[in-house]
């Protein structure tokens, strides 16, 4: 989503300006077109040479070379990012002072501006920077962090830039679509643990990679997002908080209670489909042969056919070969609008990994849909895409 986006992105005068070369470079590399804006100070800590080495970009430092590069540079740009952004750069934005080229760029700059604030904890929280801070969001300015934790000066506290991912994520919510407004978007991601005792149980392979995605670009595109997670390894999306769970009954409890008012659930965890009899209260001691009674897990998607809301429901079918034919009878079985499959043997797709190829089915097989492999971002992209186009079609034909 960020091919051929032209940014403009600022570094000024603050240690944390090292880190802006990995934004960047990851920037870059999803199609990004940067031109970077280095401020007196910030020279003080990278050198232009450090950037254009590391990042192959184009450098600016002064207003006058080339001339008028204040009014060019801003005329065809989509977005200025300024990471890190100091007490003294929000303080002119806020005041309009235009003594450099950065803050006469952002007086000339017609499109959204993300800033990213750099600092001590106490020159943060002093009442002067949080007025300035509070007149640039008024006007429009998007901030981003800052964090807090152990600062470059020793202290601790509020003052830490963001991470590049979360920098990231805002540039990506700032220039997505909003089509998603209105709409709250119920996703469950992840596996879920049987628990045979204490220490063992049984799980499958998911990752949740998908189902985080899918929350991330749900959120981006201004919806209301809950995301119910499984176990996973991954940082939580910018802006989510994650209800998590860890077997089945709690993911279909959860779901039951948060899904009454959800315009849209997408069942992308991996449920298991059984859990052990009995748990046993104590470790089950090694020996040589051990049976399991099995039960077979309720059925989420079915439990919620019985609610009768006007959510619109999709689904997914993980299988071990592209059977267009079975993932259709499971849409079909469960009362779903929308089911999602991909073969999970096929290389570069499936578990664990940030790729895959899937089909977009629905009740019309006409309007089936084939997606090449691509990575799970740009899967959940055209899958919103999907989604917003049946959805108006379900309830234009109830009306």
């Amino acid at each position: 989503m960020l091919i051929n986006k032209k940014i403009i992105f600022a570094i000024t005068g603050s240690i944390s300006a090292y880190k802006s070369i990995d934004t960047i470079r990851r920037l870059k590399e999803q199609g990004a077109i940067i031109d970077v804006i280095l401020t007196s100070s910030a020279k003080m800590f990278i050198s232009p040479m450090t950037i254009q080495s590391a990042c192959d970009v184009k450098v600016y430092t002064d207003m006058y070379d080339p001339p008028m590069s204040h009014i060019k540079l801003t005329q065809k740009t989509d977005l200025l990012v300024v990471a890190p952004a100091t007490a003294n750069t929000i303080g002119k934005f806020a005041s309009a002072i235009a003594d450099d080229l950065l803050s006469c760029i952002f007086l000339c700059h017609d499109k959204k501006t993300i800033m990213a604030p750099a600092m001590n904890n106490k020159m943060y929280e002093n009442s002067r920077v949080q007025r300035n801070i509070e007149n640039l969001k008024a006007s429009g300015v998007l901030f981003v962090g800052p964090d807090t934790g152990p600062l470059a000066c020793g202290s601790e506290g509020k003052g830490r830039m963001s991470d590049s991912e979360d920098i990231i994520e805002m540039i990506k919510t700032t220039l997505s679509k909003q089509d998603l407004k209105g709409h709250k978007v119920l996703i469950t991601a992840g596996p879920t643990r049987e628990y045979i005792d204490p220490i063992r149980f049984i799980s499958n392979r998911s990752s949740g990679k998908t189902g985080y995605a899918l929350a991330k670009t749900a959120l981006r595109r201004a919806a209301e997002v809950i995301l119910i997670s499984g176990p996973v390894c991954l940082k939580n999306p910018y802006g989510i908080k994650p209800i998590f769970v860890e077997t089945s009954a709690e993911m279909c409890e959860s779901v039951l209670r948060f899904s009454k008012d959800a315009t849209i659930i997408i069942m992308s965890a991996a449920v298991s489909d059984f859990a052990p009899i009995k748990k046993e209260p104590s470790k089950i001691e090694k020996r040589d042969k051990l049976t399991l009674s099995l039960s077979k897990t309720t059925d989420i998607l079915k439990e919620l056919s019985k609610l009768n809301n006007k959510s619109l429901k999709v689904g997914f079918a993980a299988q071990t070969g592209f059977e267009i034919k079975k993932a259709r009878q499971k849409l079909i079985e469960k009362g779903l609008d929308i089911i999602v499959l991909n073969d999970v043997t096929e290389q570069g797709c499936g578990f664990d990994v940030d790729t895959n190829r899937v089909a977009l089915l629905s009740n019309n097989e006409e309007d089936d849909k084939e997606l090449p492999f691509m990575s799970k971002e740009e899967m959940c992209e055209h899958l919103f895409d999907y989604i917003i186009e049946r959805y108006n079609q379900k309830y234009r034909d109830e009306q």
